[in-house]
């Protein structure tokens, strides 16, 4: 599990042009990383993301429902590396 650091409460979120701080994105980033994607089918060769990320087949058979990112990529393939758990 990857350590997120939480944006100091005594900083602004957004710039003066209404766009996120740098510290703010970085935070949305990591905190998205962690979402369940939810989608039918398997994700492999489909869904990039980084390990770990969580992946639900809503149309699964048993045994093939719930992927896990387990390797970074395959040959440079970031849609590559799901595992059914």
């Amino acid at each position: 599990m990857p350590e997120i650091t939480v944006p100091d409460a005594e900083t602004r979120i957004v710039n003066e042009d209404g766009s996120m701080t740098e510290e703010f994105q970085r935070w949305v980033t990591q905190m998205t990383n962690l979402d369940l994607i939810v989608g039918t089918g398997s994700p492999e060769g489909v869904i990039a993301a980084v390990v770990g990320r969580e992946y639900l087949d809503e149309a699964g058979a048993a045994g093939a429902v719930k992927y896990i990112k387990q390797l970074a990529d395959i040959g440079g393939d970031r849609t590559q590396g799901w595992v059914a758990v």
